[in-house]
Order: C-alpha cells, then sequence, then structure tokens
C-alpha cells in the first residue's frame, strides 16, 4: 500500500536531512501527522521565516540575527586576536566556555582533498584583508584535530605566519573530535594553554 501523496511528499523531504534514514525519515512524518494545527503552523511558520531573520555578519562571516553581529559590534572585544573556526557551531562551542574574549571569523568548512573544497572555496579572501588591515596581533586556529582540520591549519600557516603571530589550541581536544561536541573544561583548557605555531 501505499501512502496518501502529502504524506509521502513529506517523507521525502524528511529524508534529505543530515543523517535521517528513509525509517527515520517515516517516523517524523507520522510524529508531526499526529500533532495539532496551533503546533504544525508554529513549525511552519519557523522555518518560512528561518532565511528572513537570519543575515551574514560582513566582519566575522558568522550567521547572525544583525549585521554587524553581536560579537563584532561589541566593542569591549579584544579587536588584537581573532580565532578562526570552520563553522557557528564551533564559535558558539568557544562562546559558551566564556574564556575568550575576542574576535572571530568563520572559514566556512575546511580543506578536504576527498571532497574536493580548496582554498579557494573557503573565506581566505576575506581573512586575508582583516589581516592586512594590520589591528590583529594573533590568530589562534580553533579547528578541529582531523585530516581535515590539520590540512587547513597548515594552509593558513604558510599563508600568514610572516604577518601575524599564530596559536593553536593546545591538543588536550581527542584526535579527530569536533569542537562542537567537546566538554567545556577541555576546550577551556584547550584555549587557555594553546601553543605559538612556528
Amino acid at each position: 500500500m501505499l501512502y496518501p501523496r502529502a504524506l509521502q511528499n513529506l517523507i521525502n523531504q524528511l529524508a534529505q536531512l543530515p543523517s535521517v534514514g528513509p525509517k527515520t525519515a517515516e517516523r517524523y512524518a507520522f510524529y508531526l501527522l499526529n500533532q495539532d494545527d496551533d503546533r504544525l503552523s508554529a513549525l511552519s511558520e519557523t522555518i518560512g521565516s528561518l532565511k528572513a531573520n537570519i543575515t551574514i555578519c560582513n566582519n566575522c562571516l558568522a550567521i547572525a540575527e544583525s549585521n554587524p553581529c553581536a560579537i563584532c559590534s561589541d566593542t569591549k572585544r579584544d579587536e588584537k586576536q581573532i580565532c578562526i573556526v570552520e563553522n557557528i557551531q564551533d564559535l558558539i562551542a568557544i562562546e559558551e566556555i566564556n574564556q575568550y574574549q575576542g574576535r572571530y571569523f568563520v572559514l566556512g568548512g575546511l580543506i578536504s582533498m576527498l571532497d574536493k573544497v580548496g582554498p579557494e572555496k573557503l573565506n581566505i579572501k576575506q581573512l586575508i584583508n582583516i589581516v592586512n588591515r594590520g589591528k590583529v596581533k594573533e590568530m589562534i586556529l580553533a579547528l578541529n584535530f582531523t585530516l581535515e582540520g590539520e590540512t587547513t591549519s597548515l594552509y593558513l600557516q604558510k599563508t600568514f605566519k610572516d604577518k601575524i603571530k599564530i596559536t593553536r589550541l593546545a591538543k588536550g581536544l581527542p584526535a579527530g573530535s569536533d569542537l562542537e561536541y567537546a566538554d567545556q573544561t577541555t576546550l577551556k583548557n584547550a584555549l587557555k594553554f594553546r601553543s605559538e605555531v612556528n
């Protein structure tokens, strides 16, 4: 027996989400089918307005509610430090430990030969422009300790080694792990005991 077209369309859409297979999509669809109209309307409205209520900060390239974002517009933040992260999730993970008071920059990914992502596909040109302005004195590489993170870190070290002091999070973080999943104590220590890159 085939599902009604509206339900099957929903299952197909949900199955396109990351880590959601056909069976999980089916469970989600039936869960939604059993919700009251008000709840479905609220969810639909939230999804529908997602893009309209989010912008990209021109300074750090993080997604935000305003441009510039709250961090970039905060005059108390240290302009001499810039923490390089892969994505907004890593930025949030570092912000949550309340240890860092500098600025951020979102690369928008990592170099990956396997996925055919080269430096030109990342936000490196914008980062070069920021460093060339001369205000930043320290670049903190807060990238995952994965093959892609290490490759990207090496590329950034070669690009900026003669222009700026480059430090790296301490390796208290397990190799192959993502920053966004690190516990706060480990992340706090990794930031506190960062080392200069030669």
